[in-house]
């Protein structure tokens, strides 16, 4: 019964320790939770697709200034996101996206696009050459590898970013205070709100975050086995 209030807004009445009952509004956790489910999904997928995509070619495709223009994705590494924020939210006001899941998901693409073509591209150049080179020979295009053979194999890569991605996403309070401020309020920012509001309850701070923990722990745990060969993949050639 306390979970669920919690988790649906409704008022929640318990006793102190000098027994008097004492009675709080719930901070509706439960859309919040729904809020960072739409939030953290797409923004998961969207860029894996993208870096898939982006890390084969530069790994497998020749094109003039493949080098540098790799080079500058992999720069965009140092680039601290707060410096990007206004500039964002001034394109996004002129385009009326404030305050939607869209712009939450376009935000999110963008800065995790740089790790996630790096990552992949290791993992990518690292796959055995006389496999694409017999698919070639065979007829089969580039799009005919990249999904019948490429994206296969590399699972481990892609779950090891999915994991980054999806606990970075899901953790972040500062893009979805910029983004979305409390129109569409995540679990970041409805437990920021509870310290504000419920600063002495802190059985209702420490509920809160454990049910803000229970989807990250089961995505972790789902793709944990993939982890370990994700990160260590294309660190030894040989």
């Amino acid at each position: 019964m306390f979970f669920n209030n919690l988790l649906s807004g409704k008022e929640i009445r318990f006793r102190d320790a000098s027994g008097n009952e004492i009675t709080r509004k719930g901070n509706n956790l439960g859309g919040a939770f729904l809020n960072s489910i739409a939030v953290a999904v797409p923004s998961t997928i969207i860029p894996i697709l993208i870096a898939a995509f982006a890390a084969y070619g530069f790994a497998w495709l020749n094109f003039p200034g493949r080098k540098l223009l790799f080079t500058l994705v992999v720069a965009l590494l140092v680039v601290p996101l707060q410096i990007a924020l206004v500039p964002i939210l001034r394109d996004y006001t002129q385009l009326n996206l404030n305050g939607t899941y869209l712009a939450m998901w376009l935000a999110h693409t963008g800065f995790g696009l740089p790790l996630a073509v790096y990552l992949l591209f290791n993992y990518i150049g690292s796959l055995p050459r006389d496999i694409l080179e017999s698919a070639f020979i065979d007829g089969a295009s580039h799009f005919t590898i990249f999904t019948r053979l490429i994206l296969p194999l590399s699972i481990p890569a892609l779950a090891s970013f999915a994991i980054f991605q999806f606990l970075w996403v899901w953790n972040d309070y500062l893009v979805a205070l910029v983004f979305l401020g409390d129109q569409n309020r995540v679990v970041t920012s409805a437990l920021a709100a509870m310290v504000g509001e419920k600063g002495q309850d802190w059985h209702l701070l420490t509920s809160g975050a454990f049910v803000s923990m229970i989807l990250p722990l089961t995505v972790f745990f789902a793709l944990q086995r993939y982890f370990v060969r994700g990160l260590m993949a294309g660190s030894v050639k040989g």
